[in-house]
């Protein structure tokens, strides 16, 4: 019988390993070319491998499935999100306008005729609007609709026959606190860059740059940074579920909470942004005067917050409901444009939220509509009273 060395029981022991390692990469390569991709959560479409290419085709077994997720979403809705550019008009020593460079932002294609859903912020006081495609054309638009209230406006261009990728509405009611999300947008002016993450919290209520309060804003940790405002907050089946509007951020850049517009919220008051230009919202015929610490101290005021009714238009819907302004002969006289009349209803709840401020009146007239009828809760006197008001349109500059 023959001895082995040890240098030959060592390539021995070599070459058996790696026959036992080659046949294991083949095993694996075999069913990864078999496998199923899902999308999405429960009820989500599930692609097979030769269905998943057709979007997408990566190099075999380079990529996770979440991963594969990621980049097939990015593939097929990028084109989707425009980079949008403004400029605004400023004035030199001599009072002269000069134009000069505005806000730069996001905003995502909702119709293939070049309707643009984006921020308000990101067009407010623009003189000039461009929207600039994925294939690197500019097409200059016009903002046609904007509400302030929710930060949201409505910009058209006309794409000439171009064949636009469109962003599909989801919904924004059903959202859960680690549901995964994923943000497209132009951060520092990188165009189409793409951030993930989670649904950090649903439902929070937001004060914006112009103090009114959006309801129900959604908070999230994708990162979102200077021009990402305005683009699309996604699901995992590629339907926006947010419009991403403002991050909380003490140093000037991401901190992983970001906060996003709910796209129902869009749902409502797209409409009317494009056959009107506004939200036709509904309105207490009233000139509301918040309280301060002046007034109330100087008025003797029974509460210290809420928003004292100076005066009722007559013959108003409110003024048949009952509500009381104050009296002319009680007048306090602010500024020369503001005179305040004392002794009126000061209201502190519509439809159970309380009212403390400006911005609580609006927040809870908001989702309304002319017709609609709400119950206002007021303090007269010392005492609380309740009554059924019917809405009219808001008018304009009421804000």
């Amino acid at each position: 019988m023959r001895l082995y060395t040890r240098r030959e029981m060592l390539v021995t022991s070599l070459v058996s390993t790696l026959t036992i390692v080659l046949v294991f990469c083949i095993i694996l390569f075999v069913s990864q070319k078999n496998r199923t991709v899902t999308i999405g959560s429960t009820g989500s479409p599930v692609l097979s491998g030769d269905e998943f290419s057709t979007v997408y085709n990566p190099p075999e077994g380079e990529y996770t499935q979440e991963e594969l997720l990621n980049i097939s979403l990015y593939e097929m809705l990028n084109e989707g999100v425009v980079n949008i550019n403004t400029t605004v008009m400023s004035y030199n020593f001599f009072l002269e306008p000069v134009p000069k460079e505005g806000a730069s932002g996001s905003g995502s294609i909702i119709d293939g005729k070049g309707y643009v859903l984006t921020n308000y912020h990101v067009v407010k006081g623009a003189q000039q609007v461009y929207i600039n495609l994925a294939d690197g054309s500019q097409f200059e638009g016009e903002v046609i609709g904007t509400d302030r209230e929710n930060d949201l406006s409505i910009v058209k261009f006309d794409p000439e026959g171009k064949d636009l990728t469109v962003i599909p509405f989801g919904t924004s009611s059903n959202l859960k606190v680690g549901q995964k999300v994923l943000a497209i947008g132009n951060p520092y002016g990188l165009e189409r860059t793409m951030s993930t993450g989670i649904v950090s919290a649903p439902g929070r209520p937001i004060k914006n740059e112009d103090n009114l309060i959006i309801r129900d804003m959604i908070q999230t940790d994708a990162s979102i940074n200077p021009g990402n405002s305005g683009g699309p907050l996604l699901n995992t089946k590629g339907e926006m579920i947010g419009i991403t509007t403002m991050i909380y951020t003490p140093s000037g850049g991401s901190v992983g909470i970001g906060f996003s517009v709910p796209v129902d919220t869009a749902r409502r008051v797209v409409p009317d942004l494009i056959d009107h230009g506004y939200v036709n919202r509904g309105w207490i015929d009233i000139d509301p005067i918040q309280l301060f610490p002046n007034l109330v101290r100087y008025a003797d005021l029974p509460v210290s917050e809420g928003i004292l009714v100076s005066s009722v238009t007559r013959d108003s819907s409110a003024d048949q409901a009952g509500l009381r302004g104050g009296s002319r002969n009680k007048a306090v006289r602010v500024d020369a444009n503001t005179v305040i009349y004392l002794g009126g209803d000061i209201i502190v709840g519509i439809d159970g939220k309380k009212i403390t401020s400006y911005s609580d009146f609006y927040s809870a007239l908001e989702d309304s509509r002319p017709g609609d009828v709400v119950t206002v809760m007021i303090v007269r006197g010392k005492k609380t009273v309740e009554l059924d008001v019917t809405l009219t349109e808001r008018p304009e500059g009421s804000l």
